[in-house]
């Protein structure tokens, strides 16, 4: 049995290596048909890509070809234009040098014409020169003179007849000035009040506003008083609620906030809806209102006056002006009564109407802002003047119009003088009863102080006092210094509107009787 299965075993091992000789020599022909195969893929291949690179070389050239004529093309075109623009400027350069050759020829031959004429205008000169000379030697023996001496002759008389002539005439003119300079004065100023026309409004401190009824004093007072409270201190001003029927009084300094207040409580009154939330949005919308209203009037004063480049804010000043009152008087009329004056007065002396009327719009600037600043209106117009670059004519002309400073502009004189004129006359500014009868008892008092007054009585609404003097303490030629003494301490210790004429009386009688 073993030896079978030794030989069994032998058989299978012989067979199996012939089987794996056999699959070898199968792999390798398998291997060798297939690297065959991949050789002639990759001659392939290599015979394409040698095909292909030459088909885009050949396509490259053509291209590069292309370019190339393509921009031979564009550069021999351009080449042309630009040999064209040449001979264009060639063919100008050439008719600008014939044109400037003919003119060079042209101006040669006025040259030689000029030549010619100098050189007569020369000979005709030594021919006067020569006729001349022959002439004066004649005049010479004739008047027995030379030419310096009768010179000197005929200089002596001219000057004596004109120095006699001028001084006559000076004389002339000085007394002739002298009649017809008060008149002339006259002429100005009453011309300037008639042409001006402006309207008055005369205010005070306080506004009153109507109410529809009684009732509604309680509504605007509110529960524990918070309406009433709530304005107040919105507006910054007092609501003053007593036994007046139907009527709120509303008292302010600053009459820009009194009118603030007076628009919101108006509102508030045809709404019907009083309550701080209500009264802050009414507030605000009056303030809206104020404000546009402030705006519009500035920039109407300028117009009618024709004053013209003022800042904005200037303009937003001289509308507050609409709100201010001085004895009465709107100050916002009465600054353009004053430009008004002041351009008609300028223009009858010859001098600069729009800066006089400039001047005068703006003199009293200061008093829009007098409640809210420290300082005289005079002080705070020059401040605010110089703070939007108004010219220092106009700021001097503001700082002297009440005589703060000396005047030294023609400007600054006729300022004063339509201020005085705007506020002096007749109908202009107005004062409470009270301040107008103490007025005229300091006026009545001054006069009394001095030795030789009798009695004194102010009249005319204190615009004159007339004095009677004691004959046996004033004589005649004293009453023209006592009426300056008294005139000139009226002038340092009372402040009045205008001008005030003082008037002295004196009087001796002698009674006798015949029996």
């Amino acid at each position: 049995m073993w030896p079978w299965l030794f030989i069994g075993l032998a058989a299978g091992i012989v067979l199996a290596a012939i089987t794996f000789f056999l699959g070898v020599r199968y792999r390798k022909s398998v291997a060798e048909r297939e690297i065959g195969s991949a050789e002639e893929e990759a001659k392939r291949i290599m015979n394409d890509a040698l095909k292909s690179a030459e088909s885009k070389k050949r396509e490259a050239l053509l291209e590069a070809k292309e370019e190339i004529h393509k921009s031979r093309s564009e550069y021999e075109r351009e080449v042309k234009e630009r040999r064209a623009e040449l001979s264009k400027q060639e063919r100008r350069l050439q008719q600008k040098e014939e044109n400037l050759d003919k003119k060079t020829d042209a101006l040669e031959k006025k040259n030689d014409q000029i030549a010619k004429k100098l050189a007569d205008i020369d000979a005709q000169k030594e021919e006067v020169v020569l006729l001349k000379k022959s002439q004066m030697e004649v005049l010479e023996r004739i008047s027995g003179y030379t030419v310096e001496e009768a010179k000197a002759y005929l200089i002596s008389n001219v000057e004596s007849e004109c120095t006699h002539e001028a001084a006559m005439k000076i004389k002339e003119i000085e007394a002739r000035l002298k009649d017809e300079a008060d008149e002339k004065a006259k002429e100005i100023v009453t011309l300037a009040i008639q042409r001006c026309s402006a309207d008055l409004v005369a205010e005070a401190t306080v506004s009153v506003v109507a109410l529809p009824n009684d009732e509604m004093k309680g509504r605007i007072i509110g529960r524990e008083g918070r309406n009433i409270r709530s304005i107040e201190q919105m507006t910054g001003v007092d609501l003053i609620i007593d036994d007046t029927p139907e009527a709120i009084t509303i008292s302010c300094f600053d009459p820009v906030r009194r009118e603030v207040a007076r628009l919101a409580l108006e509102k508030l009154i045809l709404d019907g809806r009083i309550h701080p939330a209500r009264i802050e949005d009414m507030v605000r919308k009056a303030q809206s209102e104020v404000d546009a209203t402030i705006k519009a009037e500035g920039e109407r004063a300028v117009f009618e006056t024709g004053v013209r480049g003022l800042h904005p804010e200037i303009i937003k000043l001289i509308g507050r002006m609409k709100y201010r009152t001085s004895y009465g008087q709107n100050v916002l009329n009465h600054s353009k009564e004053v430009a008004y004056i002041a351009g008609l007065i300028a223009s009858e002396l010859g001098v600069d109407v729009q800066l006089a009327k400039r001047a005068g719009l703006l003199h009293d600037l200061g008093k829009s802002v007098d409640h809210e600043m420290e300082g005289s209106h005079v002080q705070l117009g020059v401040e605010l003047a110089r703070r939007y670059k108004e010219s220092e004519e106009v700021v001097h002309a503001i700082e002297a119009h009440h005589g703060d400073v000396e005047p030294h502009s023609i400007i600054a004189v006729i300022i004063q003088a339509a201020d005085t004129i705007s506020a002096a006359r007749p109908g202009a500014r107005r004062e409470n009863i009270e301040n107008y009868i103490k007025r005229l008892e300091k006026l009545e008092e001054v006069t009394k102080s001095f030795a030789g007054v009798d009695s004194c009585y102010a009249i005319q609404a204190g615009r004159e006092v007339r004095i009677m003097v004691k004959p046996e303490e004033v004589s005649e030629d004293e009453m023209v210094i006592l009426a300056r003494q008294i005139a000139n301490k009226i002038e340092a210790e009372l402040e009045y509107p205008g001008q005030i004429k003082v008037n002295l009386f004196r009087e001796t009688k002698a009674v006798e009787y015949a029996k």
